[in-house]
């Protein structure tokens, strides 16, 4: 039974989580519940799974400190509490009238006039009673966070009789919290939109019968009735009807797309015309946008190199501003004769302006933003890290078939040596029915367009040549398929048109048997309209090098390298030369993404230093395999997700650097004696909110650079 709980597993959502030091203390409680085993708390996504058993109510105490709000996962009824019907923000309220009824009775009765300390000391009490609770608890646990260190600075001011100060401290960090408690929800705001966008309920066909259920109830083989306007609850495949649907929830393709029999649609998508009937493929666990947030919540949770950087910085960056404060505040009174009350009051200063809250927040809030707004825009970022190295870019490796060209090769050219065309086809059919060569399709689809069925002729001893082609036994003789490679002898006024063809950026196969060459079969995979715009950005925004990467022959690879713009070609590569080739970038430029589909390219895409999968939407393999998905097979959406990463980069050093520098000027006006105590929160409070709203700025890097 004991093994039953620590194994058992629930995961929670949180209201009012806005400070990273709170949420540290929040789990650090959850730890100390004797049920519990393990917790893990995602700060980015404000949400926390428990391992063992504990309650909502044991949560809720574990953070009462901060009046945080735990909703069990599965909870969608749930009603946000405003802002401003939160007890912290009614309690800010009242404070701010007692402190302005302070400073009536100040400039009537004076400033120690008991109506005068009493007004103040009542701002202070009430605006600063969980300030107080939290930081006396952590001061006798010789814990020192921005809690500690505002709670010394309030009490010592009231001691020395800057009572005025210590009200004006007590509200303006109370406004502080808030407001980093509304900016932390609006960056976490795109994972909600997300988790909204699938309808709750939906009428399904079940044993004949139509019925409206909650996501929760369908199950696999249901049918979904779908009218035009409404949105798709769950993923599946279209039994009947056509329709458009607009995917841009899933892919952020604003077109929306063609669907007939036999197609997949996915949960959160829009039916624009006709009524659909959607056999039900996945459970609502499982649907592509379940996985989505679930993988943009796990990758906002993941720790960028820039915020680990930091989070080593403020431990002992919080100890040092003590150390400073104490020295500032005894030294000129014990061996320089200064004046006591003025010191110390001096040394408050240092401790109210050296509160790390911005420092802390600087790359969290860039992190949250630019990851949850990419997956608005059809790009699943799969952590802070692949964010950052997308950044530092500087090469680009592209797989051809697929990423740079449509991936759906045609037969162009049937050069006929000793056979007539439909003889060649069936022949060639026969034998690559068999094959999972890209181009095989090229040869089934022209088979089709010429009427022949596959079945007309057989192939036997089926035999794959890796990288070459393939050979089977057609009517009792054995034929080749494939390269010029394939064959022993080809004659030079093939070869002459074989290379002829190459240069139109063709593949060329060859069709024969082991003594002569029966046809030339020549199949092109047409280039992306968009590709030769794609990479001509990628080098105007810094890229230095582009290489496609290919298994075809090297006169095809160059022509259509030529034509696309890349700056270096790479043919002839089996899957292995592939990585052979990342890793020799990778050792030039230090940083370099694979670009490719996810599947075939996996140990490419592996090896880089970010794998990027094309069309990641409904396929697993893309969206566990890579880290960074282009849901959309969309390859504009490159650039933006490079320039996206670069903007998140010079967001988190300006962040990092408006809050050092900020402190360290407010540190400067103390040896002159200019930085008063509200002047010191005021800093440490327009510090922490230019961080927030410049990494804000982030929401709009689409439409800026659309």
């Amino acid at each position: 039974m004991a093994k039953e709980i620590e194994n058992k597993q629930e995961t929670y959502r949180l209201q009012g989580l806005s400070c990273t030091n709170c949420a540290a203390k929040f789990e650090k409680n959850i730890r100390d519940i004797s049920s519990v085993s393990d917790v893990q708390l995602n700060f980015g996504a404000s949400k926390i799974t428990v391992f063992g058993d504990a309650t909502v109510e044991q949560l809720e105490k574990a953070g009462a400190f901060d009046g945080i709000k735990v909703y069990r996962e599965q909870e969608t009824n749930r009603k946000k509490t405003p802002l401003w019907q939160s007890k912290h923000v009614q309690q800010t309220f009242i404070s701010f009238l007692f402190l302005l009824a302070g400073y009536v009775a100040f400039f009537s009765f004076g400033e120690e006039s008991y109506w005068t300390i009493g007004l103040f000391a009542l701002s202070i009490i009430i605006g600063g009673v969980s300030l107080f609770k939290e930081g006396l608890k952590n001061l006798v646990s010789i814990h020192f966070d921005m809690k500690t260190l505002m709670t010394i600075a309030v009490i010592g001011a009231a001691l020395i009789g800057e009572w005025s100060e210590g009200a004006v401290v007590v509200f303006l960090f109370a406004i502080s919290e808030a407001l980093e408690q509304y900016s932390m929800d609006k960056a976490r705001q795109s994972i909600r939109s997300l988790m909204d966008i699938a309808p709750k309920k939906a009428v399904v066909r079940r044993n004949g019968l139509e019925i409206e259920l909650a996501r929760e109830e369908m199950q696999i083989g249901d049918i979904l009735l779908v009218k035009p306007g409404q949105k798709l609850a769950m993923d599946g495949e279209v039994v009947k009807g056509t329709s458009t649907i607009n995917q841009s929830t899933i892919t952020g393709e604003s077109i929306p797309v063609s669907k007939k029999v036999g197609d997949e649609v996915y949960a959160g998508t829009l039916n624009e015309e006709g009524s659909l009937e959607v056999k039900i493929t996945k459970r609502v666990e499982d649907t592509t946008i379940a996985k989505i947030i679930h993988l943009v919540e796990e990758a906002q949770a993941e720790r960028a190199p820039s915020q680990a950087f930091v989070d080593k910085f403020a431990k002992y960056y919080t100890p040092a501003i003590l150390v400073i404060a104490g020295m500032v505040a005894t030294f000129p009174p014990l061996f320089f004769s200064g004046d006591w009350s003025e010191w110390i009051y001096r040394g408050l200063a240092v401790l109210v302006v050296g509160c790390p809250c911005a420092l802390v927040i600087s790359t969290p809030v860039a992190i949250v933003t630019a990851i949850g707004n990419a997956a608005k825009q059809g790009v699943l970022i799969k952590g802070g890290i692949h964010l950052e190295e997308a950044g530092r870019l500087k090469a680009i490796a592209f797989d051809k078939t697929g990423t740079l060209t449509k991936g759906q090769p045609e037969v162009t050219d049937i050069v006929l040596l000793d056979s007539s065309e439909v003889e060649v086809i069936k022949i060639a059919m026969a034998i690559e029915k068999y094959s999972q060569h890209p181009l095989a399709s090229a040869i089934l689809l022209k088979g089709e367009q010429l009427g022949i069925d596959q079945k007309e002729l057989e192939a036997a001893d089926f035999q794959s040549i890796t990288g070459k082609g393939a050979k089977a036994t057609v009517d009792g003789v054995e034929y080749l398929i494939g390269s010029p490679a394939l064959f022993d002898e080809v004659p030079s006024e093939v070869l002459e048109k074989v290379t002829s063809l190459q240069e139109e950026a063709k593949t060329v196969l060859l069709l024969g048997t082991h003594q002569n060459v029966l046809a030339i079969i020549a199949v092109a995979d047409q280039v992306r309209d968009t590709s030769k715009a794609v990479i001509k950005e990628l080098s105007s925004i810094g890229i230095q090098e582009t290489i496609m990467l290919t298994g075809d022959n090297s006169a095809t690879g160059k022509a259509i390298g030529e034509k696309v713009g890349v700056t270096n070609v790479k043919a002839e590569l089996l899957p292995q030369d592939k990585v052979t080739a990342v890793k020799a970038l990778r050792e030039k430029y230090g940083s370099i993404a694979m670009v490719g589909d996810g599947v075939n390219d996996a140990p490419a895409l592996a090896t880089s230093t970010v794998g990027i999968a094309m069309g990641g939407a409904g396929t697993d393999t893309a969206l566990e395999t890579a880290d960074i998905a282009l849901m959309a097979d969309d390859l504009t959406k490159l650039p933006y997700t490079i320039g996206l990463s670069r903007k998140t980069l010079t967001i988190i050093k300006q962040n990092i650097s408006f809050a050092l520098l900020l402190k360290v000027a407010a540190l400067l006006l103390i040896i002159p004696g200019w930085l008063t105590l509200w002047m010191a929160i005021f800093a440490d409070m327009g510090a922490t909110l230019l961080v927030v709203f410049n990494s804000m700025r982030l929401i709009g890097y689409r439409t800026k650079n659309k």
